[in-house]
């Protein structure tokens, strides 16, 4: 490639996935050295483009080798919804349908290697259901497009308090109850969760990776009298990571450990449950913290939040996180045959 061609998804076509997709893209457009082309709907794509009240033209076009310019926005229309696309904010299987197949397009996509990455917009799990989907979400679907069973969820923290300095954090565990997800930090899951963490931070141009793993309990659960997980599991997890020559500290108490890693400590922190990654990063810098997929042989960014269907066609989303989303995806693509390589079939 002459440039890095980064497919786009609308994400669910009556959230605010079209809007945001359009405002990044338009900002974007003509840009050196890479192109975003959007993939779903691309009456689903106009619509955004009004509701945001810019002053593009949307090109459809058949391919991703198309030339980009400046005031176009390019799109790949998957021509699920035609002309007739269903009322704003509203669950809708059809919008489901529209927003699955703009998955799988920018996946054969990816996969096929006429994008460097994908990056994808918010989908809404019940109208991806009623369009009669049996994935959980994103990440699942991507699994299966990609026949990959392991996948990991990266936080990436781009503006951080160290200059130069991204932050990226890891999950033990993923989308299940608490109480669940307690009972799953053993000592053999938080070690397979370091090594993967470990290996992404390379993968994603980390040399030499610094590694803290959060504790679990108040205080790293002083010795024991509030929780045993740090001796039982995190701590001796910790040693077998340092044994084989990883840079890993921890347990680190979880009410530091977040901030040490901002100002540049670590390069990367593992977190056990989902709101104990997700709060920190999101209370820090909830517009410049987006997700990448790691375990597909593919790049894949995303934002970090849903549908937003009360405020969707309005033009009041904040387009944040989708822009950053798409600078990530830049950043990375020179690293896609290292992903390739490292997680590929």
């Amino acid at each position: 490639m002459t440039r890095h061609v980064l497919a786009v998804t609308l994400g669910d076509p009556v959230g605010i996935g079209p809007e945001i997709v359009a405002r990044t893209l338009a900002e974007q457009a003509g840009a050196d050295g890479h192109h975003g082309v959007a993939v779903g709907d691309a009456a689903a794509l106009r619509r955004g483009v009004e509701a945001m009240g810019l002053d593009v033209e949307v090109r459809t076009v058949e391919g991703y080798g198309t030339q980009p310019a400046g005031g176009v926005i390019d799109v790949v229309d998957t021509g699920v919804l035609g002309d007739d696309v269903p009322e704003w904010g509203k669950v809708d299987a059809r919008a489901g349908r529209a927003a699955v197949a703009a998955i799988e397009e920018a996946t054969r996509a990816a996969m096929a290697g006429e994008v460097a990455g994908i990056v994808t917009g918010p989908i809404n799990k019940e109208a991806i259901w009623a369009s009669g989907s049996r994935h959980l979400g994103h990440t699942e679907m991507l699994g299966e497009l990609t026949g990959v069973t392991q996948q990991d969820t990266m936080f990436v923290v781009r503006n951080t308090a160290a200059e130069g300095h991204h932050l990226r954090i890891f999950f033990t565990t993923r989308h299940v109850a608490l109480r669940k997800a307690l009972d799953q930090v053993t000592k053999d899951r938080v070690e397979e969760s370091i090594e993967r963490a470990h290996t992404a931070l390379q993968v994603f141009g980390v040399e030499q990776p610094r590694l803290a793993v959060a504790a679990l309990n108040p205080h790293g659960g002083e010795n024991g009298n509030f929780g045993d997980e740090e001796i039982v599991h995190i701590g001796p997890a910790c040693e077998a990571a340092r044994s084989r020559g990883m840079d890993v500290a921890g347990p680190v108490p979880a009410d530091s450990v977040f901030h040490q890693g901002l100002v540049g400590r670590y390069d990367g922190v593992l977190s056990h449950f989902h709101d104990q990654g997700h709060i920190p990063a999101k209370t820090f810098d909830f517009d410049g913290t987006i997700s990448v997929t790691v375990g597909l042989p593919i790049l894949r960014t995303s934002v970090d939040h849903g549908t937003a269907f009360d405020i969707a066609g309005t033009g009041r989303a904040g387009h944040g996180t989708m822009f950053s989303a798409y600078l990530a995806a830049v950043d990375y693509a020179p690293f896609v045959d290292d992903i390739r390589a490292t997680y590929g079939r």
